[in-house]
């Protein structure tokens, strides 16, 4: 075990210094300040695996877009709070072209990223009715939609649905919601850590069950057309991006530009709040809002006191980049595929060392290669997966942290992962292998 990629010395008293009680268990952001101490002590770079965080240069359309708005003097007043017109008409556009959903640009609103548009719906989605006190993830899910809930006070459950795929998530989701006290559900399709998709058949029982229990679907589309294995790249044409809005009207979609359009930075995302939806009175919303319309209520009760408005550059970046994608002049999708090729390769390299994929398959089909993917070593729980690997210069999280049941297996992102690194992974893994033979 001394023939390891970073002394092990080094790690061990990075980790003691650290404070952590669990690497294994620890935040993403606890555990990237200790790779960053390690590789700071051992000047070693590690594979970083642990950040979903874009790894490509920004869309220039939207840069370009936004120094113009600047020069025009939009910095100097407030932007609306429920978004610039110009946003919001390509909002509507951009989700008609490539979901097939009719919303009207009033119900498409800006927010300052989608984990801020999850934490305003909650607010509102959360509290409509006084015995629906509890949110149900769909997991395994993004941790920090949990924190949000913490944070308002607001109940959670969750249900792993690895086990319960294609019509067999009738039957459980259904026992749960008829309990009566599901306010709203979420989960991310492709999906946040597992890169699992919801197929056809499993979005259309969530969509009816949640039109017969009366619950909010809040859908995350953080990784928006990014299942490689169709192409959702013509704007208009099929196939869409597959959506819960096409068996529901209780939704609200949550989409993000930090993946698609490698956006991060500017913190700005999309509200998609169904016609229906949006225009429904709750007058127990009175309770927290004045408005008791839905949508009233989420613009000028919630999302007015989280951000009171989206950064005004960043708007108008992102309604020129909208433009462009629904005029078919930028195509978006095509810079993102590298994560596909890249998730392909590296997999292998796991699965030629020992490891396994833990969500391998959509209902029958294989999973398909993309921003996340999920691995385990036979012997090994995730925690101690995701410390052992840190002697070797990789790093992950475990899905312990995600409401995944699969405790042992661990995330990887592969955005962060430079193709130049491929084969220091591959020598890595393999040296990973035969310090920790298989019998």
């Amino acid at each position: 075990m001394s023939n390891t990629p970073i002394n092990r010395t080094i790690v061990d008293e990075k980790i003691a210094a650290s404070g952590l009680k669990s690497v294994g268990r620890a935040s993403i952001r606890e555990i990237r300040t200790l790779i960053n101490e390690i590789e700071g002590e051992s000047g070693i770079p590690f594979i970083r695996m642990e950040m979903g965080i874009p790894g490509l240069p920004a869309a220039q359309i939207g840069i370009d877009a936004e120094k113009q708005a600047l020069d025009n003097g939009c910095a100097s007043f407030y932007p609306d709070i429920q978004g610039i017109p110009e946003l919001k008409t390509e909002i509507s556009r951009f989700v008609k072209l490539y979901l097939d959903l009719d919303v009207r640009a009033a119900g498409c609103l800006p927010c300052t990223g989608s984990t801020s548009g999850s934490f305003v719906t909650f607010m509102v989605a959360g509290r409509m009715n006084p015995d629906k006190d509890t949110v149900l993830f769909l997991d395994p899910g993004f941790p920090v939609h949990k924190q949000q809930l913490n944070v308002l006070g607001i109940k959670h459950r969750s249900l792993d649905v690895y086990n319960y795929r294609g019509e067999a998530l009738r039957e459980p989701l259904e026992a749960i919601l008829k309990e009566g006290n599901i306010s709203c559900l979420l989960y991310s399709n492709p999906n946040n850590p597992t890169w699992i998709c919801f197929t056809d058949t499993e979005l259309r029982i969530i969509g009816e069950l949640a039109t017969k229990y009366d619950v909010v679907v809040m859908e995350d589309l953080a990784y928006f057309t990014m299942d490689f294995r169709k192409d959702y790249s013509i704007p208009g044409e099929p196939p869409f991006q597959p959506t819960v809005g096409k068996y529901t009207d209780n939704y609200v979609l949550l989409i993000s530009s930090s993946k698609a359009f490698s956006y991060a930075g500017q913190r700005i995302g999309m509200l998609v709040i169904s016609d229906t939806l949006f225009e429904r009175e709750v007058p127990t919303l009175t309770r927290y809002f004045t408005q008791t319309k839905f949508g009233r209520a989420m613009v000028f009760g919630s999302a007015y006191a989280v951000s009171a408005g989206v950064t005004h550059s960043s708007q108008y970046g992102l309604a020129a980049l909208l433009k462009a994608t629904n005029d078919a002049t930028y195509r978006f999708i095509d810079e993102v595929r590298v994560y596909g090729r890249r998730a392909q390769v590296m997999k292998q390299y796991f699965i030629s060392n020992g490891f396994t994929i833990v969500y391998d398959k959509d209902e029958d089909v294989p999973i398909a290669d993309g921003f996340y993917f999920t691995v385990a070593y036979p012997g090994m729980d995730g925690v101690q997966l995701v410390e052992e690997l840190l002697y070797y210069g990789i790093s992950a999280i475990s899905l312990a942290n995600t409401g995944s049941e699969r405790l042992e297996g661990i995330r990887a992102c592969v955005s962060l992962v430079r193709d130049e690194q491929l084969p220091e992974l591959e020598r890595r893994l393999v040296a990973f292998h035969k310090n920790h033979p298989l019998s």
